[in-house]
């Protein structure tokens, strides 16, 4: 898997976490059965997903990525749908995240044991 493919598997990872979560908050307890199939199906493939982004994208980095963005998305699509009543300081801390989120993903090396990263160049390597 390539650097792209990680990060897009990682960020579909991290939306399929906001779906996982949503649908374990209208799943009754586990006992409605579509949102709990819906919790189950996006939960396993969230975490395979994110197994296999850090493979070629650093652990720490992919794992904040990964519960920062998926949170974050969680609470945006519960305001959206009203779930959760917005106020300005939610929308500011929101921003902090997804800002928190951007500069670790701008600012990731690749490990230099990575056989990606022989293949990519940096920006000190210009």
């Amino acid at each position: 898997m390539g650097r792209r493919t990680a990060w897009a598997t990682l960020l579909g990872s991290a939306v399929l976490e906001a779906v996982w979560a949503t649908a374990l908050g209208e799943s009754a307890g586990l006992s409605e059965p579509v949102p709990t199939a819906v919790f189950a199906v996006a939960a396993v493939l969230s975490f395979v997903g994110l197994e296999r982004a850090v493979r070629v994208v650093p652990l720490a980095t992919g794992y904040a990525v990964w519960t920062g963005l998926g949170g974050a998305l969680t609470v945006l699509w519960a305001l959206v749908t009203g779930a959760q009543p917005w106020n300005p300081l939610t929308l500011l801390f929101l921003a902090g995240i997804l800002v928190a989120v951007a500069g670790l993903a701008l600012t990731e090396r690749p490990d230099s044991d990575s056989p990606d990263a022989a293949a990519e160049p940096t920006a000190s390597d210009a």
